[in-house]
């Protein structure tokens, strides 16, 4: 009996064990979109948790559509395996990018390389898709909880600046100056209890250094 139970249990187990990280909001995301898909022309905000928490980022920008795909504690490399789901479909103005940061902090050999080797092949894959859309990004934050990764996520930032700098339809959108205080270190008053995420000034502070970026048309 325990091995029919077993053997029962075993394509679940499989699966679950399979199961690619993000799934459940990726397929979200495809759900919604077949129920209604979005409207072309809108811009894309795509990447990591900092984008998913800025559930009213609509309201921060309200003279400009904004669709968010924002998923989870993502990387680039996620963005990456799920171009073809939450990038390539949208005809979007621009594409507004957060991440990296994660990249960084969930794996003790990455490093600003790393970084910049994924964000060149995101890159890659966007121009191929769509070779005339803007591509914004937006640089990573530095947070209290990941004060030991400021100078890494720094000089991640600037090799990503420089190579938009050298593409065309580009732009950097420096958060990590901002966000610090006069002694250098990230301003606490800006983030949640967990020292990681955004309070409403948070983003208010990024609606101020993004807004002078986003494309009217």
């Amino acid at each position: 009996m325990r091995w029919v139970v077993l053997f029962i249990l075993a394509p679940s187990l499989l699966f679950a064990q399979t199961e690619k990280p993000f799934a459940k909001e990726i397929g979200a995301f495809k759900k919604s979109d077949s129920i209604q898909f979005p409207a072309p022309n809108q811009i894309l905000f795509v990447g990591s948790s900092s984008f998913t928490f800025w559930k009213d980022v609509q309201n921060y920008f309200p003279e400009y559509p904004i669709l968010n795909r924002g998923f989870g504690g993502s990387t680039l490399k996620d963005l990456i395996y799920y171009f073809d789901a939450i990038v390539k479909p949208y005809r979007a103005r621009q594409i507004v990018i957060y991440s990296g940061e994660n990249d960084l902090a969930y794996d003790k050999t990455a490093t600003p390389d790393t970084v910049i080797k994924r964000f060149t092949v995101l890159f890659s894959k966007i121009r191929t898709a769509n070779p005339k859309v803007p591509v914004t990004y937006v640089s990573m934050k530095p947070s209290p909880s990941r004060k030991n990764l400021m100078l890494v996520y720094e000089d991640a930032n600037e090799l990503i600046r420089r190579f938009l700098k050298s593409q065309k339809r580009t732009s950097f959108v420096d958060v990590y100056h901002p966000m610090l205080d006069g002694s250098g270190n990230p301003q606490k008053e800006l983030f949640l209890a967990d020292s990681l995420h955004m309070k409403a000034n948070g983003y208010a502070l990024w609606q101020k250094e993004i807004k002078p970026f986003l494309k009217k048309r």
